[in-house]
């Protein structure tokens, strides 16, 4: 399995709705279109390096319920090896993603199987993770199920600290790269420094403080999502950062998005190329997947054109 990808993270049914405005608190709006569709973030990343040519495995949990078959299909579409993929009792993993009429989003997250997704969990499918070139990890699934994907991991991580959990240093100083946006990179700068809160004062002037401290703490890389405004990239504390402008686009929805970026980058790191160019890459693609409705559905193919800066 030299080159290829293994997604260790979670799968998700999204109920998706679009509606004018987000409600105020204590308010009720009228909603306008509700659909189910595939998403996790897990599965997100997988199906968007699978898109664009790679290998990829897909390790994760669904439940016992019509929400499960949902979350597989698009894996299943694009080609991801779903062997490592069990399904356990109790409910999918389900997130309500709401999306108004400018694109943002609101999402709120129920883990379902996605909980059981621990260590020994993660041990079951040792061999395959050990294997795979790229190993990619997020936030959604146990702690100790991504500490025991490092453990077994021999080649390169990518850990997107998304949502933030609490990780041990060594697990965040593992990611080559580790990729945040910028309110998850200061989190992470907090965990990286022994606090429970993202730091303040000089290390949140801008973001490029924030990833300066990050690799000053000891991450060998950093990719850190701007949305429109691209990303910056570190490779060392004594290297110069590179900042990546984003394609402009018009937004549809830019709910997953930010997966698009993780998958399309372990993609093209999987295929050999520097973390700069992969992640010049990788803002495209995001950059597209904000023009169509959906995560996973709105994900490019390697014959799609993408847009450019």
């Amino acid at each position: 399995m030299g080159g290829s990808i293994v997604v260790v993270g979670s799968l998700n049914a999204d109920l998706w709705v679009r509606l004018d405005r987000h409600p105020l608190p204590g308010e009720t709006v009228r909603g306008e279109t509700a659909i189910t569709l595939p998403g996790g973030k897990g599965a997100n990343q997988a199906v968007a390096a699978a898109n664009l040519g790679a290998r990829v495995a897909m390790v994760g949990a669904v439940g016992r319920d019509a929400h499960a078959d949902v979350a597989l299909s698009l894996l299943r579409a694009s080609g991801v090896d779903l062997t490592h993929v069990r399904e356990v009792d109790g409910p999918t993993g389900l997130a309500i993603v709401s999306v108004d009429r400018a694109g943002e989003n609101s999402i709120v997250v129920v883990g379902g199987a996605n909980e059981r997704v621990d260590a020994a969990f993660v041990e079951s499918a040792a061999v395959a993770i050990a294997a795979a070139g790229i190993v990619v990890l997020q936030g959604e699934i146990p702690a100790s199920g991504t500490a025991e994907a490092v453990e077994l991991a021999t080649g390169r991580i990518i850990l997107n600290l998304a949502p933030v959990v609490p990780l041990p240093p060594e697990i965040l100083r593992s990611a080559n790269p580790l990729v945040v946006n910028e309110h998850e990179g200061a989190l992470a700068l907090g965990l990286l420094r022994g606090a429970n809160t993202a730091p303040s004062g000089s290390d949140m002037a801008d973001h490029a403080a924030i990833v300066l401290g990050l690799l000053a703490e000891g991450v060998p890389t950093v990719v850190m999502t701007l949305g429109a405004a691209g990303a910056l990239v570190g490779e060392g504390p004594a290297a110069p950062l590179v900042h990546l402008p984003a394609p402009h686009v018009h937004v549809v929805d830019s709910t997953g998005a930010g997966d698009a970026f993780v998958g399309a980058l372990a993609q093209r790191l999987a295929d050999g190329e520097s973390l700069v160019a992969a992640s010049r890459f990788a803002a495209r693609v995001g950059a597209f997947a904000c023009t169509r409705r959906g995560a996973q559905p709105s994900y490019p193919t390697a014959d799609d054109v993408l847009p450019d800066v």
